[in-house]
């Protein structure tokens, strides 16, 4: 029984070529197809695309690639986003709740407690260094965080998730201890009570959880293939995520918005392209057709919005396919979001952070049954 099947599309990505030539290499006797009977395509054996791959490149070695990473976390779909285990997470982000997501992509057992520890006072002002300390104290405090079984990889991330929501901000007045992450991290987040966005904000987390093997995410999964603890993993991957261009994306969005309320559309977005020769918040290197997550989460958000901020972010859409900009993304959902509800610029970023802790640690725990120290790179020396 063969244990590692690709899909069509993954099979064909594998081998850099288009569905079609995949298909006739199996006309040529190249490749033997599978059916699928739950997906009615082909399923592909991944040993014969390696060995496909690897006749392709004429038998040579490749020093340039670190590693061929299986997974069955996360696949990316073109028209469905994101797919976790099997499910799509545009369709979980309306049923589910944020933790059964992290449940569902650690496959454990659960529920487990979601509780944070006590961490004391944090002495820290910006959100990413709150969460960069607490993370740190999450580990110091936990007298057996070397323990990498899967039950105690997943205490450490429920203990660690729940400690980074925390110090988001102050708790409100009455918060009760059984209270979901969506919901402390929206109360922390939202500038009133009467502004808690919590249904938006779970589907957030839940559409942010994964994204395969996003550079955070090597991030963790290089400290995991050195078997580093849980904590230790997940700062690489805060650490990696805390850059413009991946984290921090949603809040160059959130500034663009900013700008069209206040000079006008037209003018904000002539100025952020000639000062940056893109629109932040537009464009995917995956999604060539459309970000589902970007659709799912704006159904959310636009009832959060303002008449008057409905109608900026859809003249900024509409503006910009006008001019053949690349399709909205998941970025401008979340700023729309968090610009939306008056919540503060990095609110995408902070999402963003606590979300893929979810992923991060679903990674992690199946690098660890992977060859360790399998990620080597080699350099070419030039003077």
């Amino acid at each position: 029984m063969m244990e590692r099947m690709l899909s069509t599309e993954e099979a064909a990505r594998r081998l850099g070529v288009k569905v079609p030539t995949l298909y006739a290499y199996v006309s040529r006797g190249l490749l033997e197809s599978h059916p699928d009977a739950a997906r009615r395509g082909s399923l592909f054996d991944l040993g014969e695309i390696e060995a496909l791959a690897a006749r392709s490149r004429g038998g040579r070695q490749t020093a340039t690639r670190l590693a061929t990473i299986t997974t069955a976390v996360t696949q990316l779909d073109q028209r469905r986003g994101p797919i976790y285990r099997g499910r799509p997470a545009t369709d979980l982000a309306l049923t589910s709740r944020f933790e059964d997501v992290a449940e569902l992509l650690w496959q454990s057992e659960g529920p487990g407690d979601w509780t944070a520890p006590d961490l004391g006072v944090c002495p820290l002002t910006a959100t990413l260094d709150r969460m960069r300390w607490a993370l740190v104290l999450c580990g110091a405090t936990d007298p057996l965080r070397s323990d990498l079984r899967p039950f105690a990889v997943a205490h450490a991330a429920r203990r660690a998730t729940a400690a980074l929501t925390g110090v988001v901000g102050p708790a409100p007045p009455g918060e009760e201890s059984g209270a979901s992450i969506a919901e402390r991290l929206a109360a922390r987040l939202a500038p009133s009570a009467g502004a808690v966005p919590t249904a938006a904000v779970n589907a957030a987390l839940i559409l942010m959880a994964d994204h395969e093997l996003a550079t955070s995410t090597m991030a963790v999964r290089v400290a995991a293939s050195v078997h580093s603890d849980p904590y230790d993993a997940l700062m690489a991957g805060l650490a990696t995520l805390a850059g413009p261009l991946h984290g921090g994306a949603s809040q160059q969005a959130y500034e663009l918005l900013v700008v069209a309320e206040r000079d006008g559309v037209a003018r904000a977005l002539n100025d952020v392209l000639r000062e940056r020769g893109r629109l932040p918040g537009f464009g995917h290197a995956v999604y060539k057709n459309g970000d589902a997550r970007f659709d799912a989460l704006l159904t959310l958000a636009k009832p959060l919005l303002s008449e008057e901020r409905r109608a900026i972010l859809d003249e900024v859409i509409m503006l910009a396919a006008a001019h053949d900009v690349p399709l909205a993304n998941c970025d401008l959902a979340l700023a729309a979001l968090s610009w939306g509800t008056g919540m503060p610029p990095d609110t995408g970023r902070t999402i963003f952070a606590v979300a893929r802790l979810a992923g991060w640690t679903a990674h992690y725990m199946e690098e660890l049954t992977e060859r360790p120290l399998r990620f080597r790179a080699r350099a070419v020396y030039s003077v």
